[in-house]
């Protein structure tokens, strides 16, 4: 544990927060936000998800200061209120949906860098961009091990470096805008040929198509929370949060909408990653896509390193209370979770190794992120709602009153559930079979922590086996259909 005069105040929670957020998936926000949706749905998208994702970065900074004893909340939430089993299954998911997270910036680190470099990186998952994400992933792991505080300093400067050409874009963007081209076909309802637009249906359709881009965007919101054993406080934690959400909703609002009031929604869908770049290159020349594509690699660098920090830290602190296996809880002498960040980069080597056989690696990672972290928000919610309902020992000395809580947590859960619905079938099919795979992990730590008694409790079984049987039906899936 660090010294309180080493621990992370509210910028550097920010910074974590936001760098969490805020990877190289949003120097392509335009064409992704744009590819199915109109101006008018995307801006019902962004109010729909603003609100949303508020009751969820809310529920945190509400748990934060009713349970500051919970620190690295996601999987403590899951544990108290659901038992070990849940707990296991939540940090276990989340774990390995930073592995798939880390490895969709190596991607699109290779992807820019062949940019400059054309053709050797092109897709972002040919041999040499495999090879070269690799030496990345490896000296990632040796800076992470040099401790905590000195990755906070270098992402507040990565920061820094990723917010400059998103200003610089949005300036641009600001002076190139047309209220006549915004306005043209606002709602994706026509077919406007000479505008390149097509009838996209109607809006629910529309909308539904965004969610898993604005869930995967607003992944890292619990990024102060998953670190604040590290944190000066907990109020700390919940101011870092709530600026970091706000700053990221404005942000990806604007980087959204604004371009659609120089191109059309039909000419932005067809561009190539990063559009940012292609747009600001289609307005003031060559440069315009080098600055972009530096901004794209210094966005994912910085990314990578913080979620680095996040998926060593949740499997640590689970083996210190028995719900990971105990070789989890080495640490080095500067205090980094060393055979934690060991696994996690030895799980990431094996997920890099599998994209190279993907045609779209960077929708594939995006897709079972943004899935795979689904369940852990839903149970943060629930956990809260829980709580508020039967009032187990809520404080009154906090921000939030108990009535406030409980509107927060039946909010933030019927806003996960939607989520779940948007983000369809299939791809929670192919989730259930990495979760099922935690299974036997759970099963180790409850034999050092535990040993002689049960495994699981009767209705965990009833869980485990569920989930054997539809990881079984997504091997199914995979098999004998192809992930759209």
């Amino acid at each position: 544990m660090a010294s309180d005069n080493k621990k992370l105040g509210v910028i550097a929670l920010t910074g974590v927060v936001v760098s969490a957020m805020m990877g190289g998936g949003v120097y392509n926000l335009p064409q992704n936000m744009a590819q199915d949706a109109s101006a008018g749905a995307i801006l019902i998208a962004w109010i729909i998800t603003g609100i949303g994702m508020w009751f969820v970065a809310n529920t945190f900074r509400i748990l934060a200061a009713a349970r500051p004893d919970a620190t690295t909340g996601i999987y403590t939430y899951g544990e108290l209120g659901f038992g070990r089993f849940t707990g296991f299954l939540m940090a276990w998911g989340y774990w390995i949906s930073n592995c798939f997270a880390n490895i969709g910036y190596a991607v699109l680190l290779m992807d820019s860098l062949n940019y400059f470099f054309p053709p050797h990186f092109k897709g972002g998952n040919n041999l040499l961009s495999i090879i070269c994400s690799s030496i990345v992933l490896w000296i990632m792991y040796f800076v992470v091990l040099s401790g905590v505080k000195q990755v906070a300093f270098l992402n507040i400067i990565g920061t820094i470096g990723k917010l400059l050409p998103l200003a610089i874009f949005l300036v641009i963007v600001i002076f190139s805008f047309r209220f006549s081209i915004f306005s043209t076909d606002f709602w994706g309802l026509k077919n406007v040929i000479s505008m390149h637009d097509t009838n996209l249906g109607g809006l629910l359709p529309q909308v539904k198509s965004t969610m898993l881009v604005t869930l995967w965007v607003f992944t890292g919101i619990e990024g102060a929370v998953v670190v604040s054993s590290e944190a000066k406080s907990q109020n700390a934690v919940s101011k870092a949060t709530f600026l970091g959400f706000l700053t990221c909703l404005l942000l990806y609002t604007a980087l959204s909408l604004l371009p659609l009031g120089v191109f059309t929604q039909g000419e932005i869908s067809k561009m190539a990653p990063p559009s940012t770049a292609a747009i600001l290159m289609k307005i003031v020349g060559p440069w315009g896509g080098w600055l972009m594509n530096i901004g794209v690699i210094i966005a994912v660098l910085s990314s990578w390193l913080i979620w680095t920090v996040m998926l060593s830290e949740l499997p640590f602190a689970a083996a210190k209370t028995g719900t990971f296996p105990k070789i989890f809880t080495k640490q080095n002498s500067k205090g980094a979770v060393s055979f934690s960040l060991l696994a996690s980069t030895i799980v990431m080597q094996i997920i890099m190794a599998l994209v190279y056989f993907s045609s779209n690696a960077w929708n594939l990672m995006l897709s079972i992120t943004s899935v795979m972290i689904l369940p852990c928000y839903v149970v943060s919610t629930l956990y809260l709602f829980k709580i508020t309902v039967k009032d187990d020992n809520y404080p009154t000395n906090i921000f939030a009153s108990l009535k406030y809580a409980l509107v927060t947590g039946v909010l933030g859960s019927i806003y996960g559930f939607w989520l779940v619905y948007a983000a369809g079938l299939n791809y929670f099919l192919i989730a259930s079979i990495i979760y099922s795979l935690g299974i036997p992990v759970f099963m180790k730590a409850r034999k050092e922590t535990e040993p002689g008694e049960p495994k699981f409790t009767k209705i965990e079984k009833i869980i485990a086996i569920g989930l054997i049987v539809l990881a079984i039906l997504g091997l199914f899936y995979l098999i004998f259909f192809k992930i759209k």
